[in-house]
Protein backbone atom coordinates (compact mmCIF):
# COMPACT_ATOMS: atom_id res chain seq x y z
CA UNK A 1 0.00 0.00 0.00
CA UNK A 2 2.76 2.47 0.74
CA UNK A 3 4.15 1.56 -2.46
CA UNK A 4 1.31 2.51 -4.28
CA UNK A 5 0.59 5.71 -2.49
CA UNK A 6 4.58 6.54 -3.34
CA UNK A 7 3.82 6.41 -6.97
CA UNK A 8 0.47 7.89 -6.68
CA UNK A 9 2.20 11.25 -4.58
CA UNK A 10 5.17 10.86 -7.45
CA UNK A 11 2.89 11.02 -10.06
CA UNK A 12 0.79 13.67 -8.74
CA UNK A 13 3.17 16.15 -7.74
CA UNK A 14 4.58 15.70 -11.79
CA UNK A 15 1.49 16.55 -13.15
CA UNK A 16 0.65 19.72 -11.18
CA UNK A 17 4.44 20.92 -11.63
CA UNK A 18 4.64 19.98 -14.98
CA UNK A 19 1.33 20.99 -16.21
CA UNK A 20 -0.03 24.41 -14.30
CA UNK A 21 -0.44 27.19 -16.53
CA UNK A 22 0.80 29.83 -13.97
CA UNK A 23 4.10 28.68 -12.07
CA UNK A 24 4.38 29.93 -8.49
CA UNK A 25 6.79 32.67 -8.54
CA UNK A 26 10.40 31.80 -7.15
CA UNK A 27 13.68 33.80 -6.70
CA UNK A 28 16.53 32.97 -9.72
CA UNK A 29 19.72 31.65 -8.86
CA UNK A 30 23.04 32.70 -10.71
CA UNK A 31 24.13 29.09 -11.61
CA UNK A 32 27.87 28.30 -12.88
CA UNK A 33 29.70 26.25 -15.11
CA UNK A 34 30.28 22.98 -12.44
CA UNK A 35 26.13 23.39 -11.90
CA UNK A 36 25.49 23.08 -15.53
CA UNK A 37 27.93 19.96 -16.08
CA UNK A 38 26.33 18.35 -13.00
CA UNK A 39 22.78 19.04 -14.52
CA UNK A 40 23.16 17.99 -18.27
CA UNK A 41 25.13 15.24 -16.88
CA UNK A 42 21.97 14.04 -14.25
CA UNK A 43 19.39 14.64 -16.97
CA UNK A 44 21.06 12.41 -19.42
CA UNK A 45 22.05 9.46 -16.69
CA UNK A 46 18.24 9.77 -16.11
CA UNK A 47 17.17 9.40 -19.37
CA UNK A 48 19.11 6.69 -20.30
CA UNK A 49 18.03 4.48 -17.33
CA UNK A 50 14.24 5.39 -17.67
CA UNK A 51 12.70 7.28 -20.34
CA UNK A 52 10.47 5.03 -21.71
CA UNK A 53 12.17 5.20 -25.49
CA UNK A 54 15.73 4.14 -24.93
CA UNK A 55 16.50 4.95 -28.70
CA UNK A 56 14.88 8.41 -28.36
CA UNK A 57 16.69 9.09 -24.66
CA UNK A 58 19.91 8.84 -27.06
CA UNK A 59 19.18 11.24 -29.51
CA UNK A 60 18.55 13.47 -26.69
CA UNK A 61 21.61 12.77 -25.09
CA UNK A 62 23.75 13.64 -28.56
CA UNK A 63 21.57 16.46 -28.90
CA UNK A 64 22.60 17.93 -25.69
CA UNK A 65 26.24 17.41 -26.25
CA UNK A 66 26.20 18.81 -29.43
CA UNK A 67 24.64 21.90 -28.12
CA UNK A 68 27.69 21.52 -25.67
CA UNK A 69 30.37 21.57 -28.06
CA UNK A 70 29.16 24.50 -29.69
CA UNK A 71 29.02 26.13 -25.87
CA UNK A 72 25.21 27.08 -26.59
CA UNK A 73 24.90 26.80 -22.79
CA UNK A 74 27.86 28.71 -21.43
CA UNK A 75 26.48 31.73 -21.18
CA UNK A 76 23.38 31.08 -19.29
CA UNK A 77 23.91 32.19 -15.83
CA UNK A 78 20.19 32.46 -15.12
CA UNK A 79 18.63 29.03 -13.22
CA UNK A 80 15.76 29.86 -14.49
CA UNK A 81 16.87 30.43 -17.81
CA UNK A 82 19.09 27.28 -17.93
CA UNK A 83 15.88 24.66 -17.10
CA UNK A 84 13.98 26.38 -19.77
CA UNK A 85 16.73 26.07 -22.30
CA UNK A 86 17.31 22.52 -21.50
CA UNK A 87 13.33 21.70 -21.77
CA UNK A 88 13.45 23.28 -25.06
CA UNK A 89 16.29 21.69 -26.36
CA UNK A 90 14.86 18.04 -24.84
CA UNK A 91 11.44 18.66 -26.26
CA UNK A 92 12.54 19.79 -29.62
CA UNK A 93 13.77 16.10 -29.99
CA UNK A 94 11.39 14.04 -27.86
CA UNK A 95 8.39 15.94 -28.59
CA UNK A 96 7.17 14.90 -25.34
CA UNK A 97 5.26 17.45 -23.10
CA UNK A 98 5.68 15.64 -20.04
CA UNK A 99 9.78 15.42 -20.19
CA UNK A 100 10.56 19.05 -18.31
CA UNK A 101 13.60 20.51 -16.45
CA UNK A 102 12.26 22.06 -13.20
CA UNK A 103 14.32 24.81 -10.99
CA UNK A 104 13.68 24.66 -7.04
CA UNK A 105 15.05 27.90 -5.64
CA UNK A 106 14.71 25.70 -2.12
CA UNK A 107 17.43 23.20 -2.07
CA UNK A 108 15.66 19.34 -2.99
CA UNK A 109 16.33 16.63 -0.76
CA UNK A 110 18.01 13.75 -1.38
CA UNK A 111 15.52 10.97 -1.19
CA UNK A 112 16.40 7.23 -0.90
CA UNK A 113 14.39 4.52 -2.34
CA UNK A 114 11.84 4.32 0.36
CA UNK A 115 8.46 4.55 1.03
CA UNK A 116 6.76 7.76 2.19
CA UNK A 117 7.28 8.59 5.58
CA UNK A 118 3.52 9.31 7.69
CA UNK A 119 4.73 12.78 7.77
CA UNK A 120 5.06 12.79 3.57
CA UNK A 121 1.58 10.59 3.63
CA UNK A 122 -0.27 13.01 5.87
CA UNK A 123 1.19 16.34 4.32
CA UNK A 124 0.25 14.74 1.10
CA UNK A 125 -3.44 14.20 2.47
CA UNK A 126 -3.86 17.79 3.76
CA UNK A 127 -2.57 18.85 0.33
CA UNK A 128 -5.70 16.74 -1.18
CA UNK A 129 -7.98 18.18 1.10
CA UNK A 130 -7.03 21.62 0.69
CA UNK A 131 -8.02 21.52 -3.37
CA UNK A 132 -10.27 18.79 -2.45
CA UNK A 133 -9.12 16.38 -4.32
CA UNK A 134 -9.68 17.75 -7.14
CA UNK A 135 -13.63 17.99 -7.55
CA UNK A 136 -13.80 21.82 -7.86
CA UNK A 137 -17.62 21.79 -8.41
CA UNK A 138 -21.08 19.63 -8.05
CA UNK A 139 -24.19 21.27 -9.82
CA UNK A 140 -28.02 20.54 -10.79
CA UNK A 141 -28.31 22.39 -14.07
CA UNK A 142 -31.81 22.85 -15.05
CA UNK A 143 -33.34 20.33 -17.01
CA UNK A 144 -31.76 17.91 -14.25
CA UNK A 145 -28.11 17.74 -16.23
CA UNK A 146 -25.47 16.92 -13.79
CA UNK A 147 -22.36 18.95 -13.94
CA UNK A 148 -19.08 18.21 -12.58
CA UNK A 149 -15.93 20.38 -12.61
CA UNK A 150 -12.87 18.39 -11.61
CA UNK A 151 -9.47 20.14 -11.63
CA UNK A 152 -7.02 16.78 -10.97
CA UNK A 153 -7.57 13.52 -10.63
CA UNK A 154 -5.82 13.16 -7.10
CA UNK A 155 -5.27 9.40 -5.21
CA UNK A 156 -8.59 7.92 -4.96
CA UNK A 157 -7.53 5.93 -1.24
CA UNK A 158 -7.41 9.53 0.12
CA UNK A 159 -10.17 11.14 -2.07
CA UNK A 160 -12.52 8.56 -2.51
CA UNK A 161 -15.69 9.38 -0.67
CA UNK A 162 -15.29 13.04 -1.54
CA UNK A 163 -16.03 11.00 -5.05
CA UNK A 164 -18.70 8.59 -3.63
CA UNK A 165 -20.40 11.81 -2.30
CA UNK A 166 -19.94 14.14 -5.80
CA UNK A 167 -20.69 10.84 -7.90
CA UNK A 168 -23.81 10.08 -5.42
CA UNK A 169 -25.12 13.34 -6.10
CA UNK A 170 -25.23 13.31 -9.25
CA UNK A 171 -26.38 10.05 -10.01
CA UNK A 172 -30.03 11.15 -10.53
CA UNK A 173 -29.61 13.60 -13.19
CA UNK A 174 -30.95 12.81 -16.53
CA UNK A 175 -27.47 13.63 -18.32
CA UNK A 176 -24.05 14.62 -16.59
CA UNK A 177 -21.65 16.64 -17.75
CA UNK A 178 -17.74 16.25 -16.60
CA UNK A 179 -15.83 19.73 -17.12
CA UNK A 180 -12.15 18.89 -17.07
CA UNK A 181 -10.78 22.13 -19.19
CA UNK A 182 -8.71 23.05 -16.20
CA UNK A 183 -7.59 19.63 -15.26
CA UNK A 184 -4.04 18.42 -15.62
CA UNK A 185 -3.83 15.24 -14.62
CA UNK A 186 -2.96 13.32 -11.91
CA UNK A 187 -3.96 9.67 -10.65
CA UNK A 188 -4.87 6.60 -13.13
CA UNK A 189 -6.29 5.36 -9.62
CA UNK A 190 -9.11 7.95 -9.55
CA UNK A 191 -9.85 7.92 -12.99
CA UNK A 192 -11.10 4.58 -12.91
CA UNK A 193 -12.92 5.04 -9.53
CA UNK A 194 -15.22 7.91 -11.20
CA UNK A 195 -15.28 5.95 -15.03
CA UNK A 196 -16.70 3.04 -12.73
CA UNK A 197 -19.63 5.36 -11.48
CA UNK A 198 -20.61 5.66 -15.50
CA UNK A 199 -20.63 1.59 -16.60
CA UNK A 200 -23.11 -0.63 -15.33
CA UNK A 201 -20.42 -3.56 -16.17
CA UNK A 202 -16.78 -4.12 -15.26
CA UNK A 203 -14.97 -2.47 -18.55
CA UNK A 204 -11.08 -1.95 -19.83
CA UNK A 205 -10.09 1.52 -19.30
CA UNK A 206 -6.62 1.26 -20.22
CA UNK A 207 -2.89 -0.04 -19.78
CA UNK A 208 0.07 1.32 -18.67
CA UNK A 209 3.79 -0.08 -19.53
CA UNK A 210 6.84 0.90 -18.09
CA UNK A 211 10.27 0.81 -18.78
CA UNK A 212 11.90 0.64 -16.09
CA UNK A 213 10.03 -2.77 -14.37
CA UNK A 214 9.24 -3.78 -18.05
CA UNK A 215 5.92 -4.36 -16.50
CA UNK A 216 2.49 -3.63 -17.52
CA UNK A 217 -0.59 -2.55 -15.00
CA UNK A 218 -4.20 -2.82 -16.79
CA UNK A 219 -7.16 -0.48 -15.43
CA UNK A 220 -10.30 -1.98 -15.15
CA UNK A 221 -13.58 -0.15 -14.24
CA UNK A 222 -14.13 -1.21 -10.44
CA UNK A 223 -17.35 -4.27 -9.97
CA UNK A 224 -18.27 -2.14 -6.77
CA UNK A 225 -18.50 1.68 -5.64
CA UNK A 226 -19.77 3.53 -2.71
CA UNK A 227 -22.80 4.95 -3.20
CA UNK A 228 -25.02 4.88 -5.79
CA UNK A 229 -23.72 5.02 -9.60
CA UNK A 230 -24.78 7.77 -12.66
CA UNK A 231 -25.16 3.92 -14.55
CA UNK A 232 -23.86 3.42 -18.12
CA UNK A 233 -27.32 4.05 -20.38
CA UNK A 234 -28.00 7.89 -19.81
CA UNK A 235 -25.56 10.47 -21.61
CA UNK A 236 -22.34 11.87 -20.49
CA UNK A 237 -20.73 14.81 -22.57
CA UNK A 238 -16.91 15.62 -21.74
CA UNK A 239 -15.81 18.83 -21.37
CA UNK A 240 -12.37 19.72 -22.59
CA UNK A 241 -9.45 22.43 -23.49
CA UNK A 242 -5.93 22.82 -24.75
CA UNK A 243 -5.32 22.49 -21.15
CA UNK A 244 -6.65 19.22 -20.70
CA UNK A 245 -3.60 17.28 -20.00
CA UNK A 246 -2.03 13.76 -18.77
CA UNK A 247 -4.95 11.81 -16.76
CA UNK A 248 -7.32 14.53 -17.80
CA UNK A 249 -6.74 13.32 -21.32
CA UNK A 250 -6.79 9.46 -20.19
CA UNK A 251 -10.50 9.90 -18.78
CA UNK A 252 -11.33 11.48 -21.84
CA UNK A 253 -9.80 8.68 -24.51
CA UNK A 254 -11.48 5.78 -22.68
CA UNK A 255 -14.59 7.03 -22.42
CA UNK A 256 -14.40 8.37 -26.57
CA UNK A 257 -13.10 4.86 -27.26
CA UNK A 258 -15.68 2.94 -25.28
CA UNK A 259 -18.53 5.54 -26.90
CA UNK A 260 -19.76 6.38 -23.19
CA UNK A 261 -18.91 10.36 -23.95
CA UNK A 262 -19.39 12.96 -26.35
CA UNK A 263 -16.46 14.82 -26.31
CA UNK A 264 -16.63 18.82 -26.54
CA UNK A 265 -14.74 21.82 -26.63
CA UNK A 266 -10.99 21.57 -27.89
CA UNK A 267 -7.77 18.87 -28.73
CA UNK A 268 -6.09 18.38 -25.57
CA UNK A 269 -2.23 18.61 -24.39
CA UNK A 270 -1.08 15.52 -25.83
CA UNK A 271 0.73 13.94 -22.98
CA UNK A 272 0.37 10.15 -22.52
CA UNK A 273 3.61 9.09 -20.73
CA UNK A 274 3.52 9.08 -16.91
CA UNK A 275 6.70 9.04 -14.90
CA UNK A 276 8.53 10.35 -12.15
CA UNK A 277 10.32 13.65 -10.84
CA UNK A 278 14.21 12.67 -10.21
CA UNK A 279 16.70 15.18 -8.72
CA UNK A 280 20.12 15.71 -10.54
CA UNK A 281 21.27 18.52 -8.53
CA UNK A 282 20.29 20.59 -5.47
CA UNK A 283 18.75 23.10 -7.21
CA UNK A 284 17.73 21.44 -10.14
CA UNK A 285 15.23 17.82 -11.17
CA UNK A 286 14.22 16.75 -14.38
CA UNK A 287 10.99 14.53 -14.91
CA UNK A 288 11.24 11.72 -16.83
CA UNK A 289 8.21 9.86 -18.49
CA UNK A 290 8.96 6.44 -18.07
CA UNK A 291 5.82 4.96 -19.03
CA UNK A 292 3.29 4.83 -21.80
CA UNK A 293 -0.43 4.61 -21.97
CA UNK A 294 -1.83 1.69 -24.37
CA UNK A 295 -5.50 1.69 -25.09
CA UNK A 296 -7.22 -1.85 -25.62
CA UNK A 297 -9.16 -0.76 -28.28
CA UNK A 298 -7.05 1.60 -30.36
CA UNK A 299 -3.40 -0.41 -29.23
CA UNK A 300 -2.15 3.70 -28.98
CA UNK A 301 -2.59 6.64 -27.21
CA UNK A 302 -2.98 10.37 -27.35
CA UNK A 303 0.30 11.51 -27.34
CA UNK A 304 1.73 14.45 -29.31
CA UNK A 305 -1.69 14.31 -31.13
CA UNK A 306 -4.02 14.98 -28.01
CA UNK A 307 -7.83 13.75 -27.74
CA UNK A 308 -9.76 15.37 -30.61
CA UNK A 309 -13.28 16.19 -29.63
CA UNK A 310 -16.65 14.76 -31.01
CA UNK A 311 -17.94 18.46 -31.22
CA UNK A 312 -14.94 20.99 -32.29
CA UNK A 313 -15.63 24.44 -30.28
CA UNK A 314 -14.11 27.15 -28.19
CA UNK A 315 -13.18 25.98 -24.68
CA UNK A 316 -15.49 28.96 -23.89
CA UNK A 317 -18.24 27.59 -25.61
CA UNK A 318 -18.12 24.22 -24.95
CA UNK A 319 -20.33 24.21 -21.56
CA UNK A 320 -23.55 25.86 -23.28
CA UNK A 321 -22.95 23.26 -26.26
CA UNK A 322 -23.00 20.36 -24.23
CA UNK A 323 -26.30 21.50 -22.24
CA UNK A 324 -27.88 22.87 -25.37
CA UNK A 325 -26.91 19.23 -26.80
CA UNK A 326 -28.36 17.66 -23.67
CA UNK A 327 -31.74 19.50 -23.27
CA UNK A 328 -32.50 18.78 -27.29
CA UNK A 329 -31.73 15.08 -26.36
CA UNK A 330 -33.97 14.98 -23.46
CA UNK A 331 -37.01 16.88 -25.26
CA UNK A 332 -36.93 13.87 -27.97
CA UNK A 333 -36.89 10.94 -25.63
CA UNK A 334 -38.97 13.00 -23.14
CA UNK A 335 -43.22 12.08 -23.47
CA UNK A 336 -44.67 13.97 -20.81
CA UNK A 337 -46.24 17.27 -22.39
CA UNK A 338 -45.62 19.28 -19.59
CA UNK A 339 -41.98 18.83 -18.94
CA UNK A 340 -41.38 18.96 -23.30
CA UNK A 341 -42.57 22.62 -22.63
CA UNK A 342 -40.03 23.38 -19.94
CA UNK A 343 -37.19 21.84 -22.03
CA UNK A 344 -38.10 23.79 -24.38
CA UNK A 345 -37.80 26.82 -22.71
CA UNK A 346 -34.58 25.84 -21.43
CA UNK A 347 -33.29 24.64 -24.84
CA UNK A 348 -34.06 29.06 -26.41
CA UNK A 349 -32.77 30.20 -23.44
CA UNK A 350 -29.42 28.07 -23.39
CA UNK A 351 -29.51 29.23 -27.12
CA UNK A 352 -29.59 32.36 -27.07
CA UNK A 353 -26.67 32.19 -24.29
CA UNK A 354 -24.46 30.31 -26.79
CA UNK A 355 -25.16 32.98 -29.51
CA UNK A 356 -24.13 35.73 -27.29
CA UNK A 357 -21.08 33.68 -26.37
CA UNK A 358 -20.27 33.33 -29.79
CA UNK A 359 -20.92 37.14 -30.68
CA UNK A 360 -18.66 38.18 -27.93
CA UNK A 361 -16.32 36.21 -28.79
CA UNK A 362 -15.76 37.96 -32.81
CA UNK A 363 -13.37 40.51 -32.62
CA UNK A 364 -14.66 44.04 -33.51
CA UNK A 365 -13.49 45.71 -37.06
Amino acid sequence: MKKMIALIITLMIASQIAFAQAPVEQPDLTIDVKVREEVIEGVIKNLNQSYIFPETAKKMETALRERISKKEYDQIASAKAFAAKLTADLQEVSRDKHLRVRYSHEPIPVRENRPPTPEEIEEFRRSGQRANFGFEKVERLDGNIGYLEMRGFFDAGMGGETASAAMSFLANSDALIIDLRRNGGGSPAMVALVSSYLFDNTVHLNDLYFRPSDSTRQWWTLPHVQGQKFGGKKDVYVLTSRRTFSAAEEFTYNLKNLKRATIIGETTGGGAHPGGNQRVQEHFSVFVPSGRAINPITKTNWEGTGVKPDIEVPASEALKTAQLMALKKLAEKNTDPQLTEQLKRLIDTTQKELDDLKKDAKPTS
